[in-house]
């Protein structure tokens, strides 16, 4: 039994209950997740008995090669062939599924309702494999960051920095980048998602680099922050202490069956008794697996319940508009004594 019959399995015991015969997604992280299929255009059916994966002529190789055990249907007129396998059956279409497609199986006489996405809670808990693929994604990411770290100098672009990051990800046998490589030296730093451009690195500059490798599908997500060309000045160290205690707070509390609100809380509380409460606008971390966001998330407002084995990111920030920012971003491993995939230095460390 292959491991994406195994997950499949699980699926089915999942929708049991009230289930309607046939579950049909168009998400291609669950496709993958559920039948080992990586093209950009797929549709996976699944029944009580069989799988059938719907994909077009492109993929006719890769389909045999990836899903030897589901049965590939080739054809781009996903309706139809939709038609051909649930003739009879309640689909249970995924409510992430593009409305369009909805109407378009009502339209040709085929019985449907929106079910929640019931893939994303198992996706959740990770299994070997992906526990695998997701400590070399790790492991990747922390070994390029400290190689190009050692290269920064003062007057790099921030976008020439950027090249080299994801250039050392390819030879240390990343598949690809997980996301476009976040590096903002200056003032840009208090800019949380800034996109890197033709800023030169200056002397005195904080420069928060958040970069991720993907392996296999699986994403790594770490984010540092350097000082460019000198020692820190007092209210950069004192920004980045409370960071790194904030960070290392939310990586103590994680734990099987804690609540994600109170990982975002282990964070938060600290930062906002320092007085830096309102720069600290984003949530503490994420889930992270085939897609760099998927659940849990790790806000104030979230009651998921942990599960052990679920892969997050902690990553507490403080930004300060027109002087610069801080974060400090780990992937972890969710157990009783949690697993940093990221591990690399975490102090305010000079480069350039």
């Amino acid at each position: 039994m292959t491991v994406y019959h195994q997950r499949r399995s699980r699926l089915r015991d999942a929708l049991s209950a009230d289930f309607g015969g046939v579950f049909v997604t168009r998400d291609l992280a669950s496709v993958r997740y559920l039948t080992g299929f990586s093209g950009s255009n797929a549709t996976v059916v699944i029944g009580t008995d069989e799988v059938h994966l719907v994909t077009d002529g492109r993929y006719r190789e890769q389909a045999a090669h990836e899903s030897p055990d589901v049965v590939a249907i080739i054809d781009r007129d996903v309706v139809g062939a939709m038609r051909g396998l649930c003739t009879g059956c309640e689909i249970d279409l995924d409510d992430r599924t593009p409305v369009g497609i909805a109407q378009q199986l009502t339209q040709a006489g085929l019985t449907v309702r929106a079910v929640a996405d019931p893939v994303a809670p198992l996706r959740m808990v990770k299994d070997a494999q992906e526990l695998d693929a997701l400590s070399r994604a790790g492991h990747i990411t922390a070994r390029a960051l400290e190689q190009v770290a050692d290269t920064i100098t003062v007057g790099d672009r921030e976008a020439d920095v950027a090249r080299r990051l994801e250039a050392a990800f390819a030879e240390c046998g990343a598949e690809d980048r997980a996301f476009a490589t976040i590096v903002a030296g200056g003032e840009n730093s208090a800019l949380p998602h800034h996109r890197a451009g033709d800023r030169q690195l200056a002397v005195g500059d904080l420069l928060v680099i958040d970069c991720g490798a993907k392996v296999e599908g699986y994403h790594a997500d770490m984010t540092r922050t350097f000082v460019v060309g000198a020692a820190p000045d007092e209210w950069q160290h004192e920004i980045h202490s409370l960071v790194l205690r904030a960070q290392e707070a939310a990586r103590d509390a994680l734990a099987p069956e804690v609540i994600a609100g109170d990982i975002d809380a282990a964070a938060r509380e600290l930062i906002t008794q320092a007085g830096f409460g309102e720069a600290f606008a984003h949530g503490t971390g994420h889930g992270v697996g085939l897609d760099i966001h998927e659940q849990p998330m790790l806000s104030a407002s979230s009651s998921a319940v942990l599960p052990e084995h679920a892969v997050v990111t902690v990553e507490p920030g403080i930004y300060l508009p027109g002087r610069g920012g801080v974060r400090i971003e780990d992937t972890v491993v969710v157990a009783h004594a949690p697993q940093v995939l990221t591990d690399l230095e975490r102090g305010l460390t000079r480069v350039g």
